[in-house]
């Protein structure tokens, strides 16, 4: 009994989103310019997250992303960009670096975190979250991995890092959930 309630402890420490119901809302990050980022703030909203990182070879799809923000945030879409070290060290920079070589080299203006893990022990509790809620084969498994979240804080999607921004599985998504929830909610 005592191991049960141990194993129960460990889950519902780890997944405060499924305790509570409120999906991927009940997680929060720190910006890349260290103010707290709470997901609830997106509540209403669908949230495009990618682990990001600038040495990689996927690494142009921040024009990807910066184009899709564009295209869908006054429709309610957020782009989230989530810095990781965590693939072949390839964000090895400070969050400062990471946002100036964003916004200098593709003039990203969409949200983004400050760096974090998203796989193994360390994993940030969203992305251990996602892979449960949609599966381990959801990834992520290199940099550049897409998840889709609903308005209501469900995961809905998931795709690979060879999958670009803008692909029409990923718009036809997006555009799906915008049609479903209407006119964004003000921020």
């Amino acid at each position: 009994m005592r191991l049960l309630l141990a194993a129960l402890a460990l889950v519902l420490a780890v997944s405060p989103a499924c305790a509570d119901g409120r999906g991927a809302h009940a997680f929060a990050f720190t910006s890349i310019e260290g103010e707290p980022l709470p997901l609830e703030r997106f509540a209403g909203r669908p949230v495009l997250v990618v682990n990001t990182a600038s040495l990689c070879g996927y690494t142009h799809q921040y024009a990807g992303l910066q184009r899709l923000w564009q295209r869908y945030r006054d429709r309610g879409l957020v782009v989230l960009g989530v810095p990781s070290n965590d693939f072949g060290g390839q964000e090895p920079g400070s969050n400062a670096q990471i946002k100036t070589f964003c916004e200098t080299n593709f003039a990203v203006d969409f949200p983004m975190t400050e760096k974090v893990s998203v796989r193994g022990p360390a994993s940030h509790p969203l992305f251990t979250w996602l892979r449960r809620e949609l599966g381990e084969a959801a990834g992520p498994r290199w940099n550049f991995h897409k998840f889709l979240i609903g308005p209501d804080g469900r995961a809905i999607a998931a795709w690979p890092s060879s999958v670009e921004p803008d692909a029409p599985a990923i718009t036809a998504a997006i555009e799906r959930l915008l049609t479903e929830t209407g006119p964004a909610p003000r921020s």
